[in-house]
């Protein structure tokens, strides 16, 4: 069986997404939702029970997967299947589909009652209800529809205590109640009160309670080596906003680089590195990595031939104490990252909307971003950027236009020829017919406020060039100042650097550079001028 189903091309045996959508989904109104994230107060014995729950989930979604693949590769290895994936789009053709589904119970309703199958006969059935046994089956055959999509790669099973969150379904079995005016939650004798901010000065706590909780998620972190509970309350309407972040009128035009960001809107206009409180650990990180191949290949020789090179079909069985150390470094180091990304981001959105509520940017195709700029997505993640950009626009009755690149073509386009030009990537600057020059990630973020239904306003762009051109100049003069010299709202915090000031560090840095440009001066000027020693 495995060796067919690893002989099948996953590229010529995709799933059509849409039947599968209209076969496998209740359709039902939906309505818009976000989580408020809060630490659960916990005791040891709390811990202790949550642990086993917890993997006493991750067998049943092990099973569930399992069991959705096997059914995923029957059905693609069916001649039913291959005569239906032959057919033209027709009533024949979803017939045969939907009657091949049937058969080999490819659903989600059937993973389901396979899962309940399964905790009944073992141990889990002491632990887990039927609330979070469904809602994990159906997370374990979602991923393995994705990959019948083509969305996802193949997923994979679970090890030991790599399943790190378990959720209800509706108002059930996981719930929040109120006892003596706090809120706590309840999960099968447990009681896990919730700890909130007794500051809460921008009353955003007291707004997100009092909307209704459509379900409720438990969820653990491995936070500077000690395990955290939390429970994300998954909530119904828009994210309540925080009154102390305004929100400006008026067009922005956004660019957004792998390191660098570029708005403008009418009065100001901003450029600056993208997300630098964000470290570049990939060296710290790849010192671990290698740490913990040394290790494994230490504990695990006959794993390894001896060349090196792994042994195909050997298992690392064993992981020594030193390895567990390391890679809870690594992965509290991780974490710290993510944190700190998303902190940046959110600081950077809020910064970005009080200048403007209607934000122009050009939808940037991020598989392109991660082949040829990795690393520097990896630490500055610009999809999750723009979510959490759209997220806060939407909450705050803005919205984030995004514009296809294939008409407008920005970073190429001079407005006063009207021509397209190509550019290489190293070419930072945009020349004129006259000679001047523009900074090319402010030019293109300028142009984009003047965007409408993916088509660019060459006209708008003549007529309000003269007010632009200073506001981009004085940017583009301070790499990390803004125009204005108050900067957006919120100014971004930056490392040894004030709203606009130059740090001390880097006027001796400055200085530094200047003494070495005259040294390498006065080396040039001539064989009689005596020479300055090497610096």
């Amino acid at each position: 069986m495995s060796q067919g189903t690893a002989a099948l091309a996953p590229k010529a045996n995709k799933i059509p997404s849409l039947f599968l959508l209209r076969y496998n989904t209740v359709m039902r109104a939906t309505t818009p939702s976000y989580i408020a994230e809060f630490p659960l107060r916990t005791s040891a014995a709390n811990e202790r029970v949550l642990a086993v729950r917890l993997e006493a989930a991750r067998h049943i979604y092990n099973a569930c997967l399992g069991e959705a693949l096997k059914r995923l590769a029957l059905m693609r290895q069916s001649t039913d299947w291959q005569a239906a994936r032959a057919l033209p789009k027709s009533t024949a053709r979803t017939a045969l589909f939907k009657t091949t589904i049937a058969r080999y119970s490819f659903t989600a309703a059937s993973i389901q009652k396979h899962a309940e199958a399964c905790r009944d006969a073992c141990w889990i059935g002491a632990h887990l209800g039927s609330h979070d046994t469904q809602t994990t089956s159906l997370r374990a055959f979602t991923a393995v529809q994705r990959h019948a999509f083509g969305k996802r790669g193949r997923p994979r099973f679970k090890g030991c205590g790599r399943l790190h969150s378990v959720e209800g379904k509706g108002d059930a079995v996981i719930r929040l109640r109120w006892q003596d005016d706090k809120p706590v939650v309840l999960w099968s004798g447990l009681v896990l009160p919730l700890l909130r901010d007794p500051r809460d000065r921008d009353g955003w706590q007291e707004q997100a309670f009092s909307c209704r909780t459509k379900y409720v998620r438990v969820l653990r972190r491995s936070v500077r080596g000690r395990t955290r509970w939390f429970a994300q309350l998954v909530q119904e309407g828009l994210a309540p906003r925080k009154e102390r972040w305004p929100v400006g009128e008026g067009v922005v035009g956004l660019d957004l680089g792998p390191s660098t960001i570029a708005a403008v809107s009418e009065t100001d206009a901003i450029l600056e590195r993208f997300c630098p409180t964000v470290a570049d650990m990939d060296r710290i990180i790849r010192r671990l990595q290698r740490a913990m191949d040394r290790s494994r290949r230490a504990t695990n020789p006959d794993a390894f031939s001896a060349d090196g090179t792994y042994r195909r079909g050997a298992r690392i069985k064993v992981r020594s104490r030193r390895y567990h150390l390391l890679q809870a470094r690594k992965a509290d180091l991780e974490r710290r990252l993510a944190a700190e990304r998303k902190r940046t981001h959110g600081e950077l959105a809020n910064r970005v909307l009080a200048q403007g509520n209607l934000i122009n940017t050009e939808k940037i195709s991020y598989r392109s971003f991660q082949k040829a700029f990795g690393r520097s997505v990896k630490r500055r993640a610009p999809s999750l950027f723009v979510s959490i950009l759209k997220r806060k626009a939407a909450s705050a009755g803005a919205s984030v236009i995004e514009f296809v690149t294939r008409t407008t073509r920005l970073s190429q386009f001079s407005h006063d020829t009207g021509a397209y030009v190509k550019k290489p990537l190293s070419q930072r600057w945009h020349m004129f017919a006259d000679g001047s020059r523009v900074q090319r990630d402010l030019y293109s973020a300028w142009l984009a406020r003047f965007v409408d239904w993916d088509r660019l306003d060459a006209s708008q762009c003549c007529a309000h060039w003269a007010a632009a051109e200073p506001l981009l100049r004085r940017a583009a003069s301070g790499f990390n100042q803004s125009t204005s010299g108050a900067g957006f709202a919120c100014p971004h915090v930056r490392q040894g650097v004030g709203a606009d000031r130059p740090s001390k560090r880097a006027g001796r840095r400055a200085e530094a550079a200047d003494a070495v440009a005259q040294a390498r001066a006065a080396e040039r000027t001539g064989p009689g001028t005596p020479r300055t020693p090497a610096l």
